[in-house]
């Protein structure tokens, strides 16, 4: 299927309507963590777990997807996991108790895992490689639009409607973008064939085919320790701003959602930057950026929103500068099985990020938040840099096979 086609297009702004929700569904807890905490009467820390619970169902569910959508077709799984999403949303919005909300943003990460990366895996089953970083820096620009929607309703709905209406919008989502998919495919079913020809589903012989690859082992390491840092220091952004700055949870979200904005800002110049940075300048660039915008976000002046405000702006840029180079080159770790590569990414991502939100609510019991934020920058840093290097190693490899061959 060509990638300019009217049907690939739809099927994009479809995938990118459901990532949007996914992704604001995953984020819309970070700025309203102060109202839950007093909704619910616990510490800030705890009804932290909301986030890590997410992110732990979310990528330990992202091994039953990838062999599922590879077996039974990408679109359709999706579809239908969408859909289900829209049960955890609204359970989160009728909970009563702390316990219901985490068993039902559990639900949530769960049935929100299939939505990205088998998107990810239909881009790469039907896009050409050359084409394939821009057609995704375009499709997840709706993923991203999700985070910085997520944040800002998030913080603005605490405020003024209270934290349920986040979740009841969500669940309208959720139902709007699966109804949407599953009737595009019942109409046009040869978007996304099953793959009758696979046989049984074997979940950890798949994975374990995508493990043995060497250059696929480093790919999932660098995500895993990207989504520690990143993630899991990004959900205490708008706690620090409000305790540190003293704004109000609508203005806490509307600074991290900067975040998302800059990820924008990648999306609209994905093509020029990929054409002059080539993959090692953006996993560098990226890494800069990332370790220059978490060390100014902890360390903001008080007056100063401004530098809070670009603070999270060049973190944003960053680490979708450097996260889409990882996204590209991990949709060729197992081009046989792409939906069990890219759900093993995806997983790898979430996993690092329920580890790095656990870390956290452990660094801020023991120390302020500043040193949570100023180590992430560090640690993202040196991660572009390690994988600027390996790029480079990489691209040597193949340069030198391609005149041996």
């Amino acid at each position: 299927m060509s990638a300019a086609s009217p049907p690939s297009r739809l099927v994009i702004l479809l995938l990118a309507l459901a990532g949007f929700a996914s992704m604001a569904s995953m984020r819309v807890t970070d700025a309203m963590l102060p109202a839950l905490s007093q909704a619910f009467s616990r510490p800030v820390a705890d009804v932290a777990q909301n986030i890590t619970l997410f992110a732990i169902a979310y990528g330990i569910m992202q091994l039953a997807y990838g062999p599922l959508g590879d077996r039974h077709g990408t679109l359709r799984v999706i579809g239908l996991a969408t859909l289900a999403c829209a049960v955890g949303a609204l359970g989160s919005a009728l909970s009563e108790s702390l316990s219901m909300l985490l068993l039902f943003r559990t639900l949530n990460g769960a049935t929100a895992a299939a939505i990205i990366p088998l998107s990810m895996a239909w881009v790469g089953d039907n896009v050409p490689y050359e084409q394939r970083q821009v057609t995704l820096a375009h499709m997840l620009s709706g993923a991203v639009l999700g985070l910085i929607s997520g944040q800002v309703a998030g913080g603005f709905l605490a405020d003024t409607l209270g934290w349920q209406a986040a979740f009841v919008l969500l669940t309208l989502l959720f139902l709007g973008a699966g109804g949407l998919l599953l009737t595009t495919l019942h109409r046009q079913p040869q978007l996304s064939p099953p793959k009758a020809d696979q046989g049984r589903i074997a979940f950890f012989s798949r994975i374990r085919e995508v493990l043995l690859i060497s250059r696929a082992r480093r790919i999932l390491a660098l995500v895993f320790l990207e989504g520690i840092a990143a993630f899991g220091a990004l959900a205490f952004v708008a706690s620090h701003l409000y305790t540190r700055l003293e704004v109000s949870l609508t203005q806490a979200g509307l600074m991290v959602a900067l975040f998302g904005v800059g990820g924008l800002i990648f999306a609209a110049l994905a093509r020029p930057l990929v054409t002059r940075l080539g993959e090692p300048g953006l996993a560098a660039g990226g890494g800069v950026l990332m370790g220059l915008g978490f060390v100014g976000l902890a360390l903001a002046p008080l007056p100063a929103l401004a530098t809070a405000s670009a603070s999270a702006f060049a973190a944003g840029l960053g680490f979708y500068m450097m996260h889409s180079t990882l996204q590209i080159n991990a949709t060729q770790m197992a081009p046989a099985m792409r939906g069990t590569a890219m759900a093993v990414f995806a997983g790898c991502l979430f996993l690092g990020q329920s580890v790095g939100v656990s870390l956290g609510g452990l660094i801020l019991r023991l120390a302020d938040s500043l040193w949570l934020l100023a180590g992430a920058g560090v640690w993202l840093l040196a991660l572009g840099l390690t994988f600027a290097w390996l790029l480079r190693q990489w691209h040597g490899e193949r340069a030198a096979a391609a005149v041996t061959s």
